[in-house]
């Protein structure tokens, strides 16, 4: 049998039992594949046996089936006999179906001020559409619950139907059956009666971060000023008042819907060996099983549909190098998408098209002796250039996966304007009985800077998988089973010629 007391409100908990206390600081965790894992202490007070507990404290995105509930100490056995996830807070339309075959005062407004119509509401028009059960069930009921979702209410008037309402219903009272916001009913048993600190954990939707990069270069010179921001998205519903929060970085697999199987202060942090003083809560990181788990050290509060930022690297003097590369070649996908070997082959005209465009890669090693070292989230990196005004101007971004500690990241930021490249295919002679093919080209690159550049000429040797270099007029260097890369120094306003010829056979 049910224990029957009786039901209190106390802040945003529900408790049909003895006075508790309201929830102390909670704790998330973010990850960047937009979900988040909260928790939180519940403070129970249990009669032995069956309590039944109300919890409202909850986002709109819980996941019910994540839920956990215990006794983080082991002294108290409680089980969760049933759970009801209750996602149907009030509104107009709900609260109208609880009325359905009873009358109400519907106010209309007149030019003579507000009136005062009886209606018997015969259909409310009300249709649930909830987003977890459109998911669950598909394409199907999705429909079905959109095509219900369009009828329309019916009200009895002075003995007429009439498909609208009257005017704006007036309610007598909440029924018994109505919540302000979701929640979660529980049915508590436990061995022994006790108060204690619970801890209740759950996933949720919702919540998001993500890292971004601001890259600051000097008017001349390679060595930057590297700040990294983290930036956290509520939009689950819910408020986290003076939160500890760790955002948890890496590829964590989760089964998405429909399928199988995202106050400030001063402190010390340390990038690269180097103390910094710097403003904001420090953020400290740690190997986390096969992930990055990064602690913001000050308690913070995340609002509903708010987006926070806090700066978590700050790195000057760092190491960079400004990569020009032309890589010529330049294939139309749509055209050749899903081709294979022999199509290539025997296509005289493959990979002829040329491209004059010449990239600027940024390079740098993220390493402690850079004065970085800290493993690097994925995220979206800026950079900037000071102007001969000292104003920071903006030349590019690009995002980088996550990065380990002591990796190179390269990333591409535009195109060259002062340079300009131009690829040439000189000889092609293919025979087929002999299994060969020879392909020659020729490749300039003119340099209308006011400096020397060093440019990377990438050429890929796509015909077949095997060939050799059968003549070059340039040293060059094979990077993979099918690249070859040419450097190549050119002086202000000069320009670098390059012939080559390579020999397939198959």
């Amino acid at each position: 049998m049910i224990a029957r007391f009786v039901c209190v409100f106390v802040g945003v908990f529900v408790f049909c039992g003895s006075f508790l206390a309201q929830s102390p600081q909670p704790s998330l965790t973010i990850y960047n594949e937009d979900f988040a894992v909260v928790r939180q202490e519940i403070p129970l007070d249990l009669k032995s046996g069956e309590n039944q507990v109300n919890v409202n404290d909850i986002t709109m995105h819980l996941e019910p089936d994540s839920v956990i509930l215990r006794d983080p100490t082991g002294k108290h056995a409680v089980h969760v006999l049933e759970q009801n996830y209750r996602a149907d807070p009030i509104s107009e339309p709900l609260l109208l179906s609880l009325y359905e075959g009873k009358t109400l005062d519907f106010e209309v407004g007149t030019p003579q001020g507000t009136q005062i119509v009886k209606g018997k509401v015969i259909r409310s028009g009300y249709t649930p559409h909830d987003y977890f059960a459109m998911n669950r069930y598909g394409q199907q009921y999705d429909q079905g619950q959109m095509a219900a979702a369009t009828a329309q209410p019916i009200v009895e008037v002075n003995g007429q139907l009439r498909f609208s309402l009257p005017g704006t219903p007036v309610f007598p009272s909440l029924t018994d059956d109505t919540i302000l916001k979701p929640r979660l009913e529980w049915l508590l048993a436990t061995d022994k009666a006790g108060k204690f600190p619970a801890e209740f954990s759950y996933v949720t939707g919702g919540m998001s971060w993500q890292a971004d990069y601001n890259i600051v270069a000097p008017e001349k010179g390679d060595l930057v000023d590297v700040v990294g921001w983290v930036t956290m998205d509520n939009q689950t519903g819910k408020t986290f008042e003076s939160a500890r929060i760790k955002l948890m970085a890496g590829d964590v697999n989760k089964v998405q819907p429909g399928g199988s199987g995202g106050g400030i202060g001063y402190g010390m942090f340390r990038v690269g060996g180097a103390a910094l003083s710097m403003p904001g809560p420090p953020v400290t990181e740690r190997t986390f099983d096969e992930y990055h788990l990064y602690t913001l050290e000050r308690s913070t509060t995340l609002r509903d549909r708010e987006t926070k930022q806090v700066e978590f690297i700050r790195a000057p003097g760092v190491g960079t190098k400004q990569i020009y590369i032309y890589d010529g070649v330049k294939i139309d996908v749509n055209r050749y998408n899903g081709w294979v070997w022999d199509n290539i082959r025997n296509d005289e005209s493959y990979g002829t098209e040329s491209n004059p465009k010449v990239w600027v890669m940024r390079e740098f090693v993220n390493s402690q002796a850079n004065r970085l070292g800290m493993p690097l989230p994925k995220g979206r990196v800026r950079f900037y250039r000071r102007n001969d005004d000292g104003q920071i101007e903006f030349t590019g971004e690009n995002v980088i996966d996550h990065t380990p500690r002591d990796e190179t990241v390269r990333i591409y930021t535009g195109n060259a304007f002062d340079m300009t490249g131009e690829r040439t295919r000189t000889n092609y002679v293919m025979d087929g009985g002999k299994r060969t093919a020879t392909e020659s080209f020729e490749i300039k690159v003119r340099n209308h800077k006011k400096e020397t550049v060093e440019v990377r000429v990438v050429e890929h040797l796509y015909r077949a998988l095997t060939w050799d270099i059968a003549f070059t007029s340039a040293k060059h260097k094979k990077t993979d089973s099918h690249t070859i890369e040419f450097p190549v120094t050119i002086a202000a306003d000069g320009e670098a010629t390059i012939n080559y010829t390579a020999h397939y056979t198959w």
